[in-house]
């Protein structure tokens, strides 16, 4: 006997379909929020110069983030020799950071200096930071 649920499971708007669409959509939203290729979380207080860069470039290619609101991010990540001289690359510089401190303590020197451009996107990218999945619940939206 052909019942009425097998009938409705056989649908192609069924509840069969609704489960794997769903099934679908939740594997999406879990990928998007643990990055690219199931990437690691990012823990700004511990991070990398480079693995800062990879996480502030996903946010860009993502769409979550702006080039502008990325410029304090990639400026934190800059490290040039105190005698002069070329930036000293991120990618093999095994040095962990704590950028939120980083980003506090710009911000101290920039309001020191009377500098309320760079004060605000330090700030911005303070707020972003402690938005993020890692340090609050859900993906970065901007406000």
């Amino acid at each position: 006997m052909f019942n009425r649920l097998q009938a409705t499971a056989a649908r192609p708007d069924g509840p069969a379909s609704f489960a794997a669409t769903l099934a679908e959509k939740t594997q999406a939203v879990s990928n998007a929020a643990t990055g690219p290729a199931g990437a690691q979380q990012a823990d700004f207080s511990n991070m990398t110069r480079q693995e800062m860069r990879d996480w502030v470039n996903g946010e860009i290619k993502n769409g979550r983030m702006t080039l502008d609101e990325s410029s304090p991010f990639m400026l934190m990540t800059m490290k040039v020799p105190v005698g002069g001289g070329a930036e000293i690359p991120a990618a093999g510089d095994s040095e962990r950071i704590n950028f939120m401190q980083r980003a506090r303590l710009g911000i101290e020197g920039a309001l020191f200096r009377n500098d309320a451009q760079a004060a605000k996107s330090l700030q911005a990218a303070l707020d972003i930071m402690l938005k993020t999945p890692e340090q609050a619940s859900g993906i970065y939206t901007r406000a």
